[in-house]
């Protein structure tokens, strides 16, 4: 193989975490491309989680026994769920393991790629299941690649702990400034860090943890040594809304449990509040006090909203969140117990008047939401015990706040976009005992830069211009497109190969901050497109860019087309990984003239993307692709290659 794919090649490890050497114009790094590798965050429950410790399993043949896997075994969480559940929950209050079963996360990259091999595999015939297959397709790429396996590392964690805990019990920020560390010395450059969902909280909390950890005048050189460039994939920088469905109701992540157990679950977990709408409008104070005052704060933290918050309904949502209607006697009818169903008649609270409260971003965010609901639902008080402690009180950071760009040199924001997301509901008492005793009476969502309610009636609000990835709305998701500098490259492609002539530009577009950039561009009913917005202007030294994927195949030939890159999937998206990996290409090609990759056009980059054109008898895509069969092949498509000089066409991206 020549020597300048096997480069191309370790560029694709950029794509996904650690460490990264990377030369492109315009920044003063230069490195050997052997130096690359890279670290990979995952996100909320995309860890495995082990057994460390032994639970005997009353009426199952299955027990639980150190390093059994207990997030995800399906198995016995069919044939054992309260056994299960007593290796899942947290003691709500402090986060302490259960007494008889404690669970810790598992390292290395298997603990990320596939979390129950074979679940769900029977609904996909064998391929892996939504919820069970993670990073798996993205491992196979870099191995396809060339990529070596000290280059990439995963670094997991409990995902059911808050960033104070995980460091607390786990010292996990201790140990993954030493991964930085570690990977610099192993392969002698920076690392490339990619994040998926929460892990992008986890790694905001992480630079501003390292604040107090290294001199404030050696703080920007650190990060300059150890992390060349960040790629922010599906982040909740906003938060989501369906963490408030989550913590009221019960999400069920797609397992055989009730909502009512689902519940029970997350709120045992304080990460459950890690991804609250939050309002726009505002923010926490930035705590340095650990190195002035001998180490002590001047003044309590403060939490302040500015005036454009309460001028506006919406707290820079689309709309109120949550609209619950709470029974007109508190306590016993809201949440009976299960003897209390049984023995009273709930007839005289049902002729009570009930009274319907809507809350903001910022009122669920600073604890309003749970205040209001304290005396209709027991886990109103734990919830709010939580968010105070883990969140309002952090010492390093409020993670409630929104975010400012981390001051890494390059950092690219990647999420999906035109799926229906839920951005609000309806709650109301359901009758039922706790933890069941709320039922969700309407959804609202966006749709193509429109608001719907489950009933199909186009709701009042502040829409966005296209809506979310299915679980993350889209105006939490695009918050980093103020991270972009005071003008904007737009460059709007087609997602699969193209000759360039469906390619539109807009250059030097006007950029004000906390306001949307909306291209004025077309669009084809029957074409998926990725949107790429590239700094034109920015602050020397620094680079960034956002990148929109519409809604499209997880895989054009082997996943059926109606699996899409919602926010779980997009980690699995072909487009993605073709798009880092020719960006890395370009970045560390010493005759790179741009700043970024060109867009114009998009050829085949491996076998898998040739094929056979039947209307022409021939493979498409001549000028990289041609008929070469090798034994086995059982149709013309397999036995289109990419040509043997294909990696001169990657000259065509520099």
């Amino acid at each position: 193989m020549p020597r300048l794919w096997l480069h191309f090649l370790t560029a694709l490890l950029l794509l996904r975490p650690n460490v990264v050497v990377v030369v492109f114009a315009g920044q003063d790094f230069t490195g050997d491309y052997s130096k690359l590798s890279g670290i990979i965050i995952p996100g909320f429950a995309s860890t495995q989680l082990r057994a460390w410790s032994f639970l005997d399993c009353p009426f199952s043949p299955l027990d639980f026994n150190p390093l059994d896997l207990v997030w995800l075994d399906t198995t016995k969480l069919l044939s054992a769920v309260n056994c299960w559940l007593k290796c899942m929950l947290l003691e709500p209050y402090n986060q302490t393991d259960n007494p008889e079963c404690k669970s810790r996360p598992d390292s290395g990259l298997s603990a990320i790629t596939e979390l129950d091999p074979g679940y769900i595999t029977g609904i996909f015939s064998n391929l892996p299941g939504p919820l069970s297959s993670v990073w798996k397709e993205w491992i196979k790429w870099c191995i396809e690649f060339g990529i070596e396996a000290n280059a990439i590392i995963a670094v997991p964690y409990d995902w059911r702990l808050s960033p104070s805990k995980l460091e607390e019990r786990d010292l996990y920020f201790h140990k993954l400034k030493l991964t930085f560390e570690t990977a610099l010395k192993l392969r002698g450059g920076p690392s490339l860090v990619f994040a998926h969902s929460l892990g992008n909280n986890v790694f905001r909390y992480f630079l501003e943890w390292l604040k107090l950890e290294i001199p404030p005048k050696h703080y920007n050189q650190w990060l300059d040594e150890h992390i060349h460039a960040y790629f922010a994939v599906g982040a909740p920088l906003l938060g989501a809304t369906e963490t408030v469905k989550a913590v009221l109701s019960g999400l069920t992540f797609g397992l055989p449990v009730s909502e009512g157990t689902a519940r029970l679950m997350v709120n045992s977990f304080a990460s459950s509040l890690w991804m609250l709408p939050v309002s726009k409008h505002c923010r926490g104070d930035s705590v340095y006090w650990k190195h002035f005052s001998g180490g002590r704060r001047k003044s309590y933290k403060t939490y302040d909203c500015d005036e454009k918050e309460f001028q506006g309904n919406f707290s820079g949502w689309p709309t109120n969140i949550v609209n619950i209607e709470v029974p007109s006697t508190p306590g016993f009818y809201a949440y009976p117990s299960v003897t209390d169903v049984v023995e009273t008649n709930l007839s005289s609270a049902e002729c009570g008047l009930s009274t319907q409260l809507s809350f903001s971003a910022r009122e669920i965010s600073d604890g309003t939401f749970f205040k209001a609901i304290e005396h209709y639902d027991p886990d109103s008080k734990l919830l709010l015990h939580q968010l105070q402690k883990s969140y309002h009180g952090d010492p390093v950071l409020n993670p409630l706040t929104p975010w400012d760009r981390p001051p890494i040199k390059n950092i690219f924001c990647i999420y999906g976009t035109e799926l229906k997301t839920e951005v609000g509901y309806y709650f109301a008492p359901s009758g039922k005992p706790y933890p069941d005793n709320w039922i969700i009476t309407d959804v609202i969502y966006e749709v193509e830069g429109s608001l719907f309610s489950r009933s199909g009636n186009l709701v009042e609000g502040n829409p966005g211009a296209a809506s979310g990835d299915e679980t993350v709305p889209y105006h939490s998701l695009s918050w980093c497109k103020n991270w972009l500098g005071p003008k904007v490259n737009i460059t709007r492609a087609p997602q699969a190969e193209h000759d360039g002539s469906d390619v539109q530009v807009e250059l030097n577009v006007e950029h004000t901050y906390d306001e949307d950039i909306i291209p004025n561009m077309t669009r084809s009913p029957r074409v998926k497109y990725i949107t790429y917005y590239e700094d034109s202007e920015t602050i020397p030294g620094k680079r960034t860019a956002v990148w929109e994927l519409d809604k499209a195949p997880i895989s054009f030939e082997v996943i059926s087309p109606r699996i899409t890159t919602n926010h779980r999937n997009i980690v699995r998206s072909p487009v993605l990984m073709r798009e880092l990996w020719l960006q890395m290409w370009h970045d560390i090609h010493p005759k790179a003239k741009s700043k970024f990759v060109t867009k114009a056009k998009r050829g085949p980059l491996r076998d898998d993307d040739c094929y056979w054109d039947y209307g022409k008898a021939r493979c498409a895509w001549g000028e990289y692709c041609e008929y070469r069969y090798v034994f086995g092949d059982v149709h013309l498509g397999q036995s289109c290659r990419l040509r043997n000089n294909s990696d001169v066409q990657l000259l065509n991206y520099v």
